[in-house]
């Protein structure tokens, strides 16, 4: 039977860029709210038909393009939460590439300007949002930022569930 749910895409980061984000995350964002690891969003929500074409998209990305450089550039406030946001050209154009291929498929969400980031934290209060941004913009530097490769996953609700990986040469 097919899924209902909607389809997420995301960059995978390498091993130790991961672990510094995804531990800045759990050590920064409500226990009770954390119900995914730490991610860069590319799309938010693809309708789950494409499922299968989605998978096979990723795998023609990192194929046919080579592991876009990043750079972890500057930390965002974001209201309720702290970010750091994501500079990358080449991820830039990878994900520009699939959103033409869903062309009118798109959310209106999905169809504006992309802001790459990693969100550390969230849906907190005004005033703890600021008192971490002004933590960590305290000893911030600009650093690389391993992208080694593009996600599917299933939303249900909480956790997601992947539906494909597929990683750059």
């Amino acid at each position: 039977m097919p899924s209902s749910d909607p389809l997420i895409v995301t960059a995978l980061f390498g091993d130790r860029d991961f672990a510094w984000l995804d531990g800045l995350r759990r050590q920064h964002f409500p226990p009770e709210r954390n119900q995914v690891p730490a991610h860069l969003t590319l799309f938010h929500q693809l309708p789950p038909m494409l499922a299968e074409e989605v998978a096979a998209v990723l795998k023609t990305m990192v194929r046919t393009h080579p592991r876009p450089p990043a750079q972890v550039s500057a930390v965002m406030h974001l209201g309720g939460g702290v970010a750091f946001r994501v500079e990358s050209d080449a991820l830039a154009a990878i994900r520009e590439d699939i959103a033409e291929r869903f062309h009118g498929l798109l959310t209106t969400q999905d169809q504006q300007g992309w802001r790459a980031h990693v969100t550390i934290q969230n849906k907190v209060t005004a005033a703890e949002a600021k008192r971490l941004q002004a933590t960590l913009a305290a000893d911030f530097a600009p650093r690389p930022l391993v992208i080694a490769g593009l996600a599917a996953w299933w939303y249900r609700g909480g956790p997601w569930e992947k539906l494909s990986e597929a990683r750059f040469r």
